[in-house]
């Protein structure tokens, strides 16, 4: 029986604010275990939360973003579970009146664009995390990111497939990473995604039996697990056997998924609102600020390179996939230099030589303004091609102005008639063969005395003045020209 997979995403990302959710405590990665936490992350009697407004401006940003209808009155509620990183017995969430409601995100698969809907989007807080002791002999409770403000964005069960999961997410990372909500910094666990999975038989319209594995934090992971996990379950059904509704861990480094524990209900977290926390209220006006200040968003960016730019599709793609790097192309642009000649010193140059050192923009010791100065140094003719590559190459291990490496490396182009003239004579008297076979008629060797004159040049010469010079030694004195 063919089958098609059912996906749904909970995308956990944490926001980039100063401090924690309900607290003072910095919010920041990392740090000696249990040193960034304080009565309230830890759940100490008697401690009372209090709501960082800026986490509400947040998400705010990140559901206008994605097309979500904000509700002017949301409340937080008390998920309740007794876990050993949720030190108080419940996490802070919200669950009947979230803050952000609807929604959709478009993306681009093999088959077309899909448009992805989404449940809503709400605030919470992180829990804790667990260090399994190496020997087995216990388990070690790091709270430093209890209290960590996070938004979850919760998709309608619209994809279908691990493609489209995978796309789905790389949406959702650079919407957040545009609005500056958050670092979506996946290696540190800023952002992750629990992934839903069902079956059911093509052209089926009931959902099968779901399970979820939890806290998958890289893209080739959420590919691999949904893939992997609805092998299972078919495996599972050809068997004559059901699937259990489940939490799974997913193993990566195996490729392959592990059952937790029973999969709950809404109904077992028994939620109720928060007595300790007043009711959200956001206004019109609140809404209509936020929304003004959302940035170009990478969709529509992606747009205009294309549409009014006239950037090729992939090339554009390639331009928008990080705010870091569309904010370096728009640097070289702003520069005066070309559209075709940025997205080539970006894309064929740069790019190129980032990847091949495994290495990020953020890397870089130079900005988009300074490659956008030695792209224009090559169109106004002052540096050829070849030169300006090796400038690229010295300025990406330790920075410095084009011009003035160009200068100390001795790679400006030589353009006086003294310098073009003598590089003409050298080579017309290295190669006097050359020079009587173009005399007889062989037009080839013009091309051969041209890379010898260059050669002697130093490969810096104008081509162009090289070319007339070259040309006037040649024709003139052999055809007598006063």
């Amino acid at each position: 029986m063919a089958y098609e997979i059912v996906c749904g995403l909970e995308i956990h990302a944490e926001l980039s604010t100063a401090t924690k959710i309900w607290c003072g405590c910095a919010n920041e990665f990392g740090g000696e275990p249990n040193t960034r936490c304080c009565p309230v992350c830890t759940g100490l009697p008697g401690a009372l939360p209090v709501l960082n407004r800026r986490v509400v401006a947040f998400a705010v940003k990140a559901g206008l973003a994605m097309h979500c209808t904000i509700a002017p009155r949301s409340v937080m509620a008390r998920k309740n579970y007794f876990y050993p990183d949720m030190p108080k017995a419940y996490q802070i969430s919200q669950y009947e009146a979230p803050l952000c409601l609807g929604g959709h995100v478009d993306i681009e698969t093999s088959a077309g664009p899909r448009r992805i809907r989404l449940t809503r989007i709400h605030i919470e807080e992180d829990a804790g995390k667990l260090l399994h002791d190496a020997y087995g002999t216990g388990t070690l409770v790091d709270l430093n990111r209890c209290g960590v403000p996070l938004i979850e964005i919760v998709s309608e069960p619209d994809l279908r497939g691990a493609e489209e999961a995978k796309a789905y997410m790389e949406a959702v990372r650079e919407i957040l990473e545009a609005c500056a909500v958050s670092d979506v910094k996946m290696q540190e666990g800023s952002m992750r995604a629990d992934v839903n999975v069902s079956i059911r038989p093509v052209g089926a319209t009931e959902y099968g039996t779901r399970t979820e594995m939890k806290n998958l934090n890289s893209f080739r992971a959420v590919h691999r697990a949904v893939e992997a996990e609805a092998k299972r379950q078919e495996a599972l059904l050809a068997a004559g056997k059901k699937v259990a509704q489940e939490t799974r861990q997913w193993d990566d480094n195996r490729g392959e998924s592990r059952g937790m524990r029973g999969k709950e209900d809404a109904q077992d977290y028994r939620y109720f609102p928060d007595p300790d926390l007043v009711p959200i209220l956001v206004s019109e006006s609140d809404v209509a600020r936020i929304r003004a200040e959302l940035p170009e968003l990478p969709a529509e960016r992606r747009a205009r390179y294309i549409g009014t730019l006239g950037i090729a599709e992939a090339d554009a793609a390639l331009l928008t996939r990080s705010r870091a790097e569309a904010e370096l192309f728009e640097a070289v642009l702003a520069q005066g230099v070309g559209v075709r000649a940025a997205v080539t010193w970006v894309v064929v140059e740069l790019f190129a030589r980032l990847n091949a050192a495994g290495r990020s923009v953020a890397d870089l010791p130079f900005g988009g303004a300074a490659l956008g100065r030695l792209a224009a140094l090559v169109e106004a003719g002052k540096v050829n091609a070849g030169s300006a590559r090796r400038i690229l190459g010295s300025m990406m291990e330790q920075g410095g102005e084009p011009a003035a490496l160009a200068e100390s490396m001795g790679l400006l182009v030589v353009a006086d008639e003294g310098g073009i003239a003598a590089a003409v004579a050298a080579a017309l008297a290295g190669s006097p063969a050359a020079v009587a076979d173009y005399r007889s008629g062989s037009a080839k060797s013009f091309g051969f005395l041209m890379g010898q004159a260059m050669k002697a040049a130093g490969g810096r010469a104008d081509p162009k003045l090289l070319q007339a010079a070259l040309r006037e030694a040649l024709d003139g004195p052999a055809e007598g020209k006063a």
